[in-house]
Order: structure tokens, then sequence, then C-alpha cells
């Protein structure tokens, strides 16, 4: 395709489409002959159960997804109007990818919390710098864009239905909580002198559902994927050590498995590593766990809305906004796009898809949320100077990350008492 017929669509608007047709075929094929991609089990122990993942059935999912994965891309590259050849470069791009997920599903790296998100960001880096990235690999990079469309198939998975579930205390708390810790997270961070862009990343981290939640926060006001690739660094390692201090602590202060869990689920930034923390303490606290930080997952689309009215309002940029009141138009030229995938493709499984019989379809599409995600910060990895991320400005980003999110272990403890009750043991 020449350039004289590229059409002309925003990465927003091509993520949306790419998200939106991979959920329409996945539906069409389950619905008209009861087909579902196998969802790929990268689960192991030793070593002699590493094979397992590159066996039979499994290798053939890990195909399956493949194709499908280099099918999306290469619409992609034909709305975006680049050589089809140069597709080329995803065959490496989903080998690395594979590799991560299969480091991820380790049982010693689950117990730890720790998500195939931070091993293929890793091995990007890596490769990048020490060998650096080819050129003809550079070509089918493209961090935001697998992001956004993982951001899409996301929706499929949270409905409607379960923020009633999630209780009515759960989500409580999660509104206070985030709204406060945010805010107070922004303060602070600004009132270092950090910048905007990284100090907005770094409060949806801290308050809503860390990973997650940066990364929309990213896609939201367009930021660069090298600060992303930080804050997404910054939520995974220090979710470590909070998977142990955590329960010492409620132990320590004397909270029941109630109280505990909803404290965990409330301040651990990463999924992985609240259901870890909670299994630490026990079967009522890794439910309550559960139960919190879901509110808090729900609330990533009612966020991600406000950043974008906030970023339209006060950004300085070459519209020559400068602060002043957004117009109409303004907003709906940086509102997130991909948001509305999102939010159509939650309405629509909540309405349609939500019964334990479409729960095949449901995993499928599951498995390639998370492999869209693996795959852009893959891309994020091997386009990222590591060099880059160890300066000033990021010694003390991280310095103030563990300020907001001790403010965070605090605050939260006080309304989890305040809403769940105060129950010693």
């Amino acid at each position: 395709m020449s350039k004289a017929n590229k059409i002309n669509l925003s990465e927003d608007w091509i993520a949306t489409i790419i998200g939106l047709l991979v959920i329409v075929i996945a539906v069409t094929a389950f619905v008209s002959v009861g087909w579902a991609a196998t969802p790929v089990k990268y689960a192991w122990n030793g070593l002699s159960e590493l094979g397992n993942v590159f066996a039979n059935q499994n290798l053939a999912g890990i195909i399956t997804f493949g194709i499908i994965s280099y099918v999306a891309v290469a619409v992609i590259f034909m709305l975006q109007g680049k050589n089809i050849k140069n597709t080329i470069g995803f065959l490496p791009l989903f080998a690395i990818a594979v590799a991560a997920l299969t480091i991820g599903g380790n049982s010693a790296v689950n117990n730890l919390g720790l998500e195939a998100v931070i091993f293929s960001l890793i091995i990007g880096l890596l490769i990048n710098n020490i060998w650096g990235t080819p050129a003809w690999i550079r070509k089918a990079l493209a961090s935001e864009l697998y992001v956004k469309i993982g951001l899409i198939l996301l929706g499929t998975t949270i409905f409607f239905q379960d923020l009633l579930k999630s209780g009515a205390l759960g989500l409580i708390q999660a509104v206070i909580v985030v709204f406060t810790v945010w805010n107070f997270a922004f303060w602070l961070f600004r009132r270092l002198k950090i910048d905007k862009e990284l100090a907005l990343m770094m409060s949806s981290g801290v308050s809503i559902c860390g990973v997650a939640a940066a990364i929309a926060s990213a896609g939201v006001i367009k930021g660069d994927s090298k600060k992303l690739s930080f804050v997404v660094s910054l939520v995974l390692v220090i979710a470590v050590p909070m998977i142990v201090l955590m329960p010492f602590l409620a132990h320590l202060i004397g909270l029941n498995d109630t109280l505990a869990g909803a404290w965990i689920g409330g301040t651990i930034d990463t999924t992985g590593a609240v259901v870890a923390t909670g299994t630490i303490y026990g079967d009522e606290a890794v439910k309550i766990a559960t139960i919190v930080k879901f509110s808090q997952n729900v609330l990533l689309g009612v966020a991600a809305f406000a950043i974008a009215i906030y970023w339209a309002a006060t950004s300085q940029n070459k519209t020559g906004l400068d602060g002043q009141k957004p117009s109409a138009h303004l907003l709906w030229d940086r509102f997130p796009k991909f948001v509305i995938g999102f939010v159509l493709a939650s309405l629509v499984f909540s309405l349609f898809f939500a019964g334990e019989g479409y729960a095949p379809l449901s995993k499928s599409l599951k498995a390639l949320q998370t492999l869209f995600f693996t795959l852009g910060f893959v891309s994020i990895g091997l386009e990222t100077d590591f060099r880059a991320l160890i300066n000033k400005e990021n010694k003390k980003a991280t310095l103030a990350f563990v300020g907001a999110q001790t403010f965070n272990v605090l605050f939260t403890l006080a309304v989890a008492l305040a809403i769940f009750g105060i129950h010693w043991s």
C-alpha cells in the first residue's frame, strides 16, 4: 500500500478497530461452531515439567495465538500504510513474549506475585542494551498500540454485574482510597517537581490497580513509553517486599482475615501480588482482598476519563491551549478512543456473554489480552535505552513513589477499619 493510499486513522482508532475485530471474530466462531482458542497453559514447577508448556495441545495453542496476533499485526500494517513484508519482525517479538509468559508461569515466580509483563520488559531491555535491537525487528515494535488492544480485550473480563458481586463495602473503600491516594500522590509528585506526565502515570499506578492503571493513564495522555516502562518496573518491584511485609504487619497489629484482606487488596498494586499476599494470610483474607482489588479495577475506566479531561484542560502543547478551558471538539480530539472499545466490550459481555456457558470464550479472550500486554512490554524493552531510566529524575521519583505508597498503606488501613469494622483477633 502506498503512502497515497494510507488510511488516515489515529493509533487509538486502529487499536479500537483491531481489538473489537478480534472480539467479533472470537464471538462469531464460538457462537456459530462452538470454537474458542484453547488458552495456553504456561504453568510448570521443575525443569521436568517445562517441556509440557511446548507439548501437544499446548503447542497448538501457542501456534494458534501466534497466527491470530500475526494477522492482527498485518491488518495494523495495512491500516497504517506500511509494507506488509516488515511484519517478519513480529516473529521474534512473539517468541520473546512466549518466553516471558513461560517464565511467569513458573510456580516459584507465581508465589512471589511476579507477572509475565515484568519479564517481557526485562528480556527486551537486556537485548536492546547489550546487543541492540535490529532494525528489521524495530519495524514491528508498537508498544502503545499493542497495550491499547490489550485494554480493549480487558473489557470483556470486567462485567458490570461483577461490580455488585464485589460488595458495597469493597466499592465504598475503593472509591475513597482511589480518590484520596491519587490526589495525595499527584500533589506530592508535583511538589517534588516531578514532571506532570510521569506524575500522572505514577499516581494512577499507586492508587488504582498498578500496571493496568499506569498503562491506561499513559494511553490517555499519549505518555512517553520510557517513562511508562519505569513506572511499571517500579510498581512491580515495590510489590515484591509488600507480599512479605503486609501479612507480617497485619498479624502484628492483630487484624482478622476480613480486615487484613481489605487492607491488602487496597494497598498492593498488582492483582497477582494481592492474591499471593492474601493467600499467605488465609482463605477469607484472599477472598476479601480480591473483592477490594476488583472494585479498584472497575474504577479504571472512570479514572481514565477524568484524567483525559484534566489533561486536555491543562496541557500546554501545539494546539496553543495553554491551560484555557477546553472546547467540546478539543476534548473529543484528545479523548482516548480505545476507552470506547473498552466500555463497549464490557457492556456487550455484561449483557450477552456473562453466563458459565461462555467461560471458554472468556478464557480465550483473557489469554489474548495477556498476550497483547506482553507484546507491548517486549516492545517497550526493545526500544528503551536502560541508561535513560537511571538518572536523577528517576531516583527522586522512586523515593516519591515509596512515600506515596506509605501514605496509601496507612490511609487504607484507617479506611478499612472504619468501613469493615474494628474486629481484633
